[in-house]
């Protein structure tokens, strides 16, 4: 995860007012603590670290809420509360969210919803590669052909997607596993094939996996899952 700053004593210094003389003291004299521990001038802060200078807290660890969030048909994947159908009304949630991500009107499966801004872009930014799977079923017999397209790469919206991973489930249906996020891509490259989608669901994001959670149903993601997804995203 990205650090809050470039070091603990330059965290001082802006949190605590002090000058770089009296936060190293404070740091190496033991008065600064990292979550209960001696710290060291150069460490870098985490968004979930609690921070104390002579017993005073200067910083309070961020509660970063993580949801899975199986979208049905027909959910819209805003917030914005002008739009029918958006995920205000599906989640109805106290706390403030937003999705990683975005699956159109007509599609289904798992959304990551979260208040943790670093993780939206470790994730949705292209040049990181972060996996996503899906389970796509077509209007008519696929071809080897067709699924060779499909892995190699098609030229959608001005340019070739990336390899993928695709393997097929039934004469209708295949998995793809992609590394991008193209607009509406997986429908785009089977229109470019002559197929029509009937059905598509995202069933993986990274480590995060869709199981069996029910349609229109959301759920907190365990520290496990938590830990997984964001050791996976750093690298």
């Amino acid at each position: 995860m990205k650090p809050l700053t470039s070091s603990l004593k330059y965290f001082v210094v802006q949190k605590a007012r002090l000058s770089n003389k009296e936060a190293v003291h404070a740091i190496l004299s033991g008065k600064v603590l990292v979550n209960g521990q001696k710290s060291t001038l150069h460490q870098a802060l985490q968004p979930e670290d609690l921070v104390q200078l002579d017993e005073q807290v200067i910083k309070l660890p961020e509660a970063y809420l993580y949801l899975a969030y199986h979208k049905p048909r027909g959910v819209e994947s805003t917030l914005n509360p002008d739009i029918e159908n958006n995920l205000l009304q599906a989640l109805r949630l106290t706390q403030s969210v937003f999705p990683v991500g975005r699956l159109d009107k007509y599609s289904e499966g798992l959304m990551l919803l979260t208040n943790n801004g670093n993780i939206y872009n470790q994730i949705i930014h292209a040049e990181n590669h972060q996996e996503k799977e899906y389970t796509v079923t077509v209007d008519k017999p696929l071809t080897q052909q067709a699924l060779a397209l499909l892995e190699s790469g098609i030229v959608i919206l001005g340019e070739k997607t990336r390899p993928a991973i695709v393997k097929q489930l039934d004469t209708n249906t295949f998995t793809i596993i992609l590394t991008q996020g193209l607009n509406r891509q997986i429908r785009r490259m089977c229109y470019k094939l002559g197929y029509q989608v009937v059905r598509l669901v995202r069933t993986r994001i990274v480590s995060l996996e869709l199981g069996n959670l029910p349609p229109g149903a959301w759920r907190q993601l365990s520290d496990t899952e938590i830990k997984d997804m964001l050791c996976q995203v750093a690298g």
